[in-house]
């Protein structure tokens, strides 16, 4: 009952302790896979780039979009984090890179598989060596450029958050907030709270 708590806490919800309709309806969202809560989460302390330079590789594509138009949302989604901060994101196409993007369904290779359409879309890990930074997309999900079913640039931006060294956010109105909802992606535009933590890590902008 205490991630339960914690969990109600966090979502700024009612605190019941109890699994009732509004607790089983928020579990139920469409959320990213990392844990809300700090002490839950998958990595300790908080750890970030120790270079401003960060590479990417697109390991595969989903056929849900053309590969131009996600190679587009992608790049677009990392820039909403180097437009307030002095971090460069660069694609490559073979070889190491710091982040690695791949969709995949089900299980895939880390130990955390993916649970079919809804639910789980999308999870991402710190900074680090090995898996650090690395950002798995739900297959089974239907990924848009639209309001319909699941956004891939605001779902691929929220990840990267987390790829940066972000943890999840107890405001709503948060890109880094853990349950997903559509906002317009037309001039998209950080909110203050996922500004000031990104800043927190890297600095601002020069």
């Amino acid at each position: 009952m205490e991630r339960l708590e914690a969990m109600q806490r966090f979502l700024r919800m009612k605190v019941t302790r109890q699994l009732d309709t509004d607790t089983v309806y928020m579990m139920k969202a469409p959320r990213c896979g990392i844990p809300d809560v700090a002490e839950f989460s998958t990595s300790s302390g908080r750890p970030k780039w120790q270079t401003n330079s960060i590479t990417y590789r697109i390991v595969n594509y989903t056929p849900d979009l053309p590969i131009r138009v996600v190679d587009d949302l992608i790049q677009k989604a990392f820039s909403v984090w180097s437009q307030v901060t002095p971090l460069r994101f660069t694609k490559v196409n073979k070889g190491e890179a710091d982040i690695l993007i791949q969709f995949s369904a089900g299980a895939h290779g880390d130990r955390r598989p993916f649970d079919g359409t809804g639910g789980e879309f999308a999870h991402a890990y710190a900074p680090g060596d090995g898996i650090g930074g690395d950002a798995h997309f739900d297959e089974d999900e239907r990924w848009t450029n639209s309001q319909a079913d699941i956004n891939l640039f605001l779902v691929a931006a929220h990840e990267f958050g987390h790829s940066l060294g972000l943890y999840h956010s107890k405001d709503p109105q948060s890109l880094m907030f853990p349950t997903y909802r559509y906002v317009n992606t037309d001039n998209y535009r950080l909110p203050q709270d996922d500004v000031n933590e990104i800043q927190s890590l890297y600095g601002r902008r020069r």
